[in-house]
């Protein structure tokens, strides 16, 4: 007798509709810590935080720690319940989270509401890239994905120009912010309960239940098997290598940029804002015209390395050139348009294909847990390293980790453009693969 919930409705909610309804958590992650950077000032003022303080509570919001929680509980449920089902339940959570911050009267409530948010959209994200893939059409793969990178990037675009407006309101401007992701977590929300479950999911689930009633063997799922196997455990050390290691940056910019601008020498938080708007328009710009449009024809090593080789061009203009405010602009400009074809896009394309259907959202999980863990472990230190040591010191360290991440990414990269999910799964694993 089958113990898991019974299957989903197909859902009136199917094609690019429900892609865009699920590429959405990757608006309100982005969104949310988009949300604590901009007003970390401001809490740190209304609080009284050291700056041990903010780094912690960086560690543990959506950037880091939170998020690597929500990972591991969304992933492996996610493949053993369903997609559907992670999307019944995270947004609740994380609109409590984003209600407690906006309400927040003492720093308690400030802290559990980053960390409910941080678990909600940890829980989200990884399955949204593995329902994205599973339910695209193969020679739309990257487009399909694509979109969850767009949506990634217009949180910030969006959050950063609203806080920008906002900021003569000081923490009044930063709840109100919060308030803005959780109508757009309600709204996301509301639509999802029409999502159809992912067909390859369902194919995997009816297979399974199938072996399970004719008595024969059956592969198990989770995260035990996923470590069991040694293809998984090689694409895993290459996704690290290719996505943590890029995360370690893109995660202190992500919540600590405007303290590294005013370290620069831009004072003003509506400057800082601004740079990040344009940092963050040109990313939604090269992340439709470069990855989505060219993902699925282009050879997508080349691709990969000339947008891991903007980034580090655009850490080396912030840390060896003489900082002006139009190197500034050149390095938001250099920056924005790696992230647009960088590793984030193609760790969320190779993760959804180098995976087999069973425990494809655990791999997701792991992935995004073991990232997150490492931003929040350096998260914790960056504000006091960028105070005691500066931009040079830290800047040379995300330079490494840019480096490393390009030569994994070239040489380690999947011949998968153009396959069905199906079929990298056959060649990878066999047939037995999804049973």
């Amino acid at each position: 007798m089958s113990t898991h919930p019974a299957a989903p409705a197909r859902g009136r909610v199917r094609g690019w509709k429900a892609t865009i309804a699920v590429a959405m958590s990757n608006y309100i992650e982005a969104g949310s810590i988009i949300a604590l950077a901009t007003s970390l000032t401001f809490w740190q003022e209304f609080f009284g935080f050291s700056s041990w303080m903010v780094g912690l509570v960086a560690a543990i919001s959506a950037n880091a720690f939170g998020a690597a929680i929500g990972a591991m509980i969304g992933g492996p449920l996610g493949d053993r319940y369903g997609r559907k089902f992670i999307y019944t339940y995270d947004l609740v959570l994380y609109m409590l989270g984003t209600l407690l911050v906006v309400f927040a009267t003492h720093a308690a409530m400030l802290v559990i509401g980053v960390v409910l948010t941080g678990i909600a959209v940890g829980a989200g994200v990884p399955v949204a890239w593995t329902y994205i893939a599973e339910q695209a059409p193969h020679e739309k793969r990257a487009r399909h994905v694509g979109t969850a990178q767009l949506a990634w990037s217009l949180g910030p675009a969006i959050v950063f120009a609203i806080a920008t407006a906002l900021v003569p309101l000081g923490p009044l401007g930063s709840r109100i912010v919060f308030a803005h992701l959780f109508v757009v977590a309600f709204i996301t929300w509301w639509v999802r309960r029409g999502l159809a479950e992912s067909d390859i999911w369902t194919a995997q689930r009816r297979r399974h239940d199938e072996a399970v009633a004719a008595g024969g063997p059956v592969q198990r799922r989770g995260v035990r098997e996923l470590l069991s196997n040694r293809r998984n455990v090689t694409a895993l050390l290459f996704l690290v290598g290719v996505y943590s290691l890029w995360n370690l940056v893109a995660g202190q910019m992500g919540i600590f940029m405007p303290r590294v601008y005013a370290t620069a020498g831009v004072e003003s938080p509506a400057s800082q804002n601004l740079l990040q708007v344009l940092l963050w328009t040109v990313t939604v710009i090269v992340t439709y015209v470069g990855f989505m449009l060219l993902g699925d024809r282009m050879d997508r090593r080349v691709l990969y390395g000339i947008g891991a080789a903007l980034g580090i061009a655009a850490w080396l203009v912030l840390v060896f050139a003489h900082v002006t405010m139009p190197l500034l602009i050149l390095f938001a400009v250099l920056w924005g348009a790696s992230a647009g074809i960088g590793a984030q896009a193609f760790y969320a394309l190779w993760t959804a294909e180098m995976f087999a259907t069973r425990y494809r959202a655990t791999a997701q999980g792991v992935l995004f847990f073991v990232a997150r863990i490492l931003v929040g472990v350096l998260s914790y230190f960056f504000p006091v390293l960028l105070e005691t040591r500066g931009v040079p010191f830290v800047g040379v360290l995300m330079i490494a980790f840019l480096v490393v991440s390009l030569l994994v990414g070239v040489i380690g990269a999947p011949d998968t453009r153009g396959k069905s999910l199906e079929r990298i799964e056959r060649e990878r694993y066999g047939e037995p693969a999804s049973r």
